[in-house]
């Protein structure tokens, strides 16, 4: 893969205080957002924001959506008004926040990181549009029945960040080749958990490791899983896909650093934030086109008309500093091919 083409970062305090200030006016707009009754007469479009976390674990996401839908001439609070909803992580609370979208009649729904947001968006309405954004296939999901038509009102944006959960084993591997066993930690109330797992098994046949599954769907699930760490004599630890994960980067690589542990996410927030090493599809292009959908849908085209699309770039982060505090050596050829090495 090409180096990230993406300019230098300006860290200077002012520029700091900048981001810092864009981030918590861009939270500031989606907690202050109208949550009553959108029944009166409307002058603008109101669109449905079903969101499976909070605002700011998902700021970077609300920011790339923005910005595609301002390609397709809509901003928000100008000519577009957004009702959010979001489940703080809790995803047996989506089909309640999408029913509560689907109610107040909105003009369409965004239904952005992951299947259990698609699917609780489906279960809520058949008239309503929908445009999903995900990192597994929509298809095998149940979430539409085709990639080209979908004779629904859904569409979308669907990523391989589900499908290469193998290859972060593989890469994990290549680091630490001594290694004779390695942890998955899993969120078991997705629902494409089985299909990774699969994956996992048949790359860890290949590689003649063995795999040790750990299950992690709250916060205080995580202390756990990193607690019995020692216990499996693991090399390292790899995170299925899953937005809980993504969206709790920070908190992945502060536990990976106080327990010494080789660890590699979908989401390069991960390396980012200090931890090893990321492999998933690009969230900002995923999350742009789909406020890119939902600006089109507004302007009159129907969900049913819009091919789901397919990001196919994937991206490999790694954190050399980390690499080096934990005592791993990054062979030349991984170096070579990642899109971004944190120094």
């Amino acid at each position: 893969m090409a180096a990230d083409p993406s300019p230098s970062r300006d860290t200077t305090p002012l520029a700091s205080n900048l981001r810092r200030r864009e981030v918590l006016a861009l939270v500031g707009y989606a907690l202050a957002a109208p949550q009553a009754s959108l029944a009166q007469t409307r002058a603008r479009p109101v669109i449905g924001y079903l969101g499976p976390e909070s605002p700011l674990p998902f700021a970077s996401r609300l920011k790339a959506f923005r910005e595609g839908l301002a390609e397709s001439g809509y901003v928000e609070g100008r000519n577009v008004e957004i009702a959010y909803r979001w489940a703080e992580g809790r995803y047996n609370r989506l089909p309640t926040l999408a029913a509560e979208l689907a109610s107040q009649n909105v003009d369409v729904i965004a239904a952005p990181g992951g299947a259990p947001v698609a699917l609780a968006a489906k279960s809520a309405t058949v008239t309503i549009p929908i445009v999903f954004e995900m990192g597994g296939d929509p298809v095998a999901l149940g979430v539409v029945d085709s990639l080209s038509h979908s004779r629904s009102n859904l569409t979308g944006i669907s990523s391989l960040s589900v499908e290469v959960s193998g290859k972060r084993l593989e890469f994990v591997h290549e680091l630490l080749p001594n290694a004779a066993a390695f942890a998955v930690i899993v969120n078991p109330t997705s629902p494409t958990v089985s299909s990774q797992l699969r994956d996992l098994s048949t790359a860890a046949n290949a590689l003649g490791v063995r795999l040790h599954v750990l299950n992690a769907s709250t916060e205080a699930d995580f202390d756990t899983a990193f607690a019995a760490l020692p216990h499996l004599e693991a090399g390292g630890i790899v995170f299925t896909s899953d937005p809980y994960f993504a969206n709790r980067s920070q908190q992945l690589a502060a536990l990976t650093e106080r327990h010494s542990v080789p660890a590699i996410t979908q989401s390069r927030d991960f390396p980012m934030a200090g931890g090893l090493m990321s492999y998933g599809g690009d969230f900002t292009q995923s999350h742009r086109r789909a406020g890119l959908y939902v600006g089109r849908i507004l302007n009159g085209e129907k969900a049913s008309d819009l091919p789901v699309q397919l990001v196919t770039k994937v991206e490999l982060f790694i954190n050399l500093k980390t690499a080096g505090s934990l005592g791993v050596t990054v062979p030349p050829a991984l170096m070579s091919s990642a899109d971004m090495v944190i120094e």
